[in-house]
């Protein structure tokens, strides 16, 4: 497959967060101007640039037209939007196989952030307990 023929924010090759974040940078927008104009922190926009959570419907929306894209596009990588990153990197070879490990690697790491807060969780009622006891 030839870099011309790759979907590159199609939801083989890219995340949520990922087309967010080539969107704004396409936009020529920073993190802080972006979250500025939705209204936002910006550590809310990071959390979705990294896929660590998702924005509401509304503020989906809204981001869809700031960022000129469809929404469609922002959770599928389907319909209007990008057909490539804005400085056009030339890959050679087949990248899937990364590609694929990198979101195992991010799956397990969200894993681990449940696992830990509901561990934390335990910790603060069993601390609790023991102070009152």
């Amino acid at each position: 497959m030839s870099d011309l023929d790759y979907d590159w924010y199609g939801p083989d090759a890219a995340t949520f967060g990922d087309r967010v974040a080539g969107a704004r940078e396409v936009a020529a927008m920073t993190q802080a101007q972006l979250s500025r104009r939705l209204g936002i922190k910006k550590a809310t926009l990071l959390g979705w640039e990294q896929d660590l959570s998702e924005p509401r419907a509304n503020k989906l929306s809204m981001m869809a037209g700031v960022l000129n894209v469809s929404i469609t596009w922002l959770l599928t990588g389907e319909g209007d939007g990008m057909s490539q990153p804005a400085d056009e990197v030339v890959v050679t070879g087949d990248f899937s196989d990364i590609l694929s490990e990198l979101r195992e690697i991010r799956t397990e790491m969200r894993n681990n952030a449940d696992r830990t807060a509901r561990l934390e969780k335990k910790l603060r009622l069993l601390l609790q307990r023991g102070s009152e006891a």
